[in-house]
C-alpha cells in the first residue's frame, strides 16, 4: 500500500478521533475513507482495521475524561458489560435481519434527537443524576443491552444516542455524558475488536498509525471540550447529529443509493456465508 493513502487515512483518523471523543459520530468520517482508500479490501479487514484504529481514540479519550470528570460507574460498568455481550450478538444477528430495514426508523429518531435538544436549551447545562441507585443499574443494563446490540448489528450514531440517553434518562450534563458513552463505546468495539483480531481481519500496516493519529486527534477533543465546558459540547453535538440526519437521509431516499445499505448486504453475506 502506498505511503501517500496510509497518509491521508492517518488524517481522517485524526478528525474521526478528534469528533468522536466530543460528541461521538466518528465512524461517519473514518469508515467512507477506509472504502474509498482500500478498494478491494475485503469487508472484514476494513471494519477489523477501523475498529482497531477507533478503539484506540476511544480508550484514549475515556483515560482523559475519568481522570477529569466524575463518572457515575455504579450505572456505567453495567451497561459497558450488557453492551460487550449484546455488541457480539448484534454482529451475529446480521446474518438472519436486514439492516436496511432500521434506516428510517433511526433517521427518526435522530431527528426527534435534534429537534429536542435544539429546543431545550438548557438540556444537558447541568449535571443533576435523576434516578435511584437500583434504577441506575437496571436502565445501565437495559440500555448497554440496546446500545451493544445496535452497534454490533449496525453502529451509526452510537455515541451520539448514548449522549442523548445518559442526558435525558440519567440526568448527566453533556461533559459527564460523553464521558460516560465513552466507557460503553469501548466495550461494544472491543467486543467486536477481539473478533476481528481473532480471525486476522486487521490490518496493522494500516491500524496502526491511524490509530495513533486518532489517539492524537481525540487529546486534543477532548481538552478542546473540557476547556470550553457544555456550551462547545451542545453545539457540536447538534452539528454533528445534523450531519448524521443528512447522511441517512441522502443513503435512504436520495438518488446516489445507500453506502451503509450497500455495507449491510456486504456484511450480512459475509457473515451468512461464514456461519
Amino acid at each position: 500500500m502506498e505511503t501517500q493513502d496510509i497518509l491521508s487515512l492517518s488524517l481522517f483518523a485524526f478528525m474521526a478521533g478528534f469528533i468522536d471523543s466530543v460528541v461521538g459520530g466518528g465512524g461517519l468520517i473514518q469508515l467512507p475513507a477506509l472504502l474509498v482508500f482500500l478498494p478491494g479490501v475485503p469487508l472484514p479487514a476494513i471494519f477489523g482495521t477501523g475498529k482497531f484504529a477507533g478503539i484506540a481514540g476511544t480508550t484514549a479519550a475515556m483515560v482523559r475524561y475519568v481522570r477529569t470528570v466524575q463518572i457515575n460507574y455504579l450505572a456505567i460498568l453495567p451497561a459497558a458489560a450488557a453492551a460487550f455481550v449484546c455488541s457480539f450478538l448484534g454482529a451475529r444477528a446480521l446474518s438472519h435481519l436486514d439492516a436496511s430495514l432500521l434506516k428510517p426508523l433511526i433517521l427518526v429518531l435522530l431527528i426527534l434527537v435534534a429537534v429536542y435538544t435544539f429546543i431545550r436549551k438548557d438540556f444537558g447545562a447541568l449535571h443533576a443524576p435523576r434516578l435511584t441507585e437500583q434504577k441506575e443499574r437496571l436502565y445501565g443494563l437495559l440500555i448497554g443491552a440496546a446500545i451493544g446490540f445496535y452497534d454490533g448489528f449496525f453502529g451509526p450514531g452510537t455515541g451520539s444516542f448514548l449522549i442523548f440517553i445518559f442526558i435525558g434518562i440519567f440526568g448527566f450534563n453533556f461533559l459527564a455524558a460523553s464521558a460516560a458513552a465513552k466507557v460503553v463505546n469501548v466495550a461494544t468495539n472491543l467486543s467486536a475488536l477481539l473478533y476481528f483480531g481473532y480471525k486476522g481481519f486487521i490490518m496493522y500496516e494500516v491500524a496502526v498509525p491511524m490509530a495513533i493519529c486518532s489517539i492524537l486527534g481525540s487529546q486534543l477533543g477532548t481538552r478542546t471540550a473540557l476547556k470550553r465546558g457544555v456550551g462547545f459540547v451542545r453545539v457540536l453535538f447538534l452539528v454533528v447529529v445534523s450531519g448524521i440526519i443528512i447522511k441517512f437521509a441522502y443513503d435512504t431516499y436520495g438518488t446516489g443509493g445507500s453506502d451503509f445499505v450497500r455495507l449491510a448486504s456486504s456484511v450480512q453475506h459475509w457473515f451468512g456465508r461464514k456461519g
